[in-house]
């Protein structure tokens, strides 16, 4: 079974943290969220008290398939602080494995050079923290093992996209088309 650990800081965008976690569940996936704020309980860009499955201090990122993080402000800037968070990305990278930031948060990639000459897309206006990338203003952009997403909206084929690539077609078909996300692209 795949493994996901997802970074919360504070300040993170709800929508671009919970929607890749319901949707991963759906499927099987495990899928475990990651305090790097000191405590379990960290609070979103606008309010909202979540508490994650781990601290930071106590993950073993060993395992992971998937290293996720979310945007959102001032989250995506608390995650870009956090060295540890860096080292494990850069590991991550190291390894060939998936990594996904969506919204700001592609930021910290950028940070430490993992986009260098890759396409990539970001919330417009962070673009010039994509540090050598080719922007490409999409939803979603794959390249090798790095997916990114453009924002809020872009949040739902962001996490199909990278399901689909965890698992396989049929599986993030089925939760797809099972949330009515399909219905909804055919309008």
């Amino acid at each position: 079974m795949a493994k996901v650990y997802e970074f919360l800081a504070t300040g993170f965008e709800e929508i671009e943290a919970l929607i890749p976690l319901d949707i991963m569940r759906r499927a099987g996936v495990e899928f475990k969220t990651v305090s790097v704020t000191g405590a379990k309980e960290v609070e979103s860009a606008h309010g909202v008290k979540i508490t994650a499955d781990l601290l930071f201090e106590e993950a073993d990122l060993s395992d992971a398939d998937l290293l996720m993080l979310p945007g959102g402000l001032p989250g995506a800037t608390n995650l870009n602080e956090h060295v540890g968070v860096k080292k494990s990305l850069i590991e991550q990278n190291r390894k060939g494995k998936m990594i996904g930031a969506i919204c700001a948060a592609p930021m910290v990639l950028g940070g430490i050079g993992l986009l260098r000459g890759k396409r990539a897309t970001c919330y417009p206006g962070f673009e010039k923290y994509l540090d050598e990338a080719e922007y490409t203003h999409e939803l979603c952009t794959v390249d090798g093992n790095i997916t990114t997403g453009e924002g809020p909206a872009a949040t739902l084929p962001y996490a199909y996209t990278l399901l689909e690539a965890l698992t396989d077609h049929k599986t993030a078909d089925s939760v797809a088309e099972g949330m009515m996300f399909k219905h909804l692209m055919m309008k």
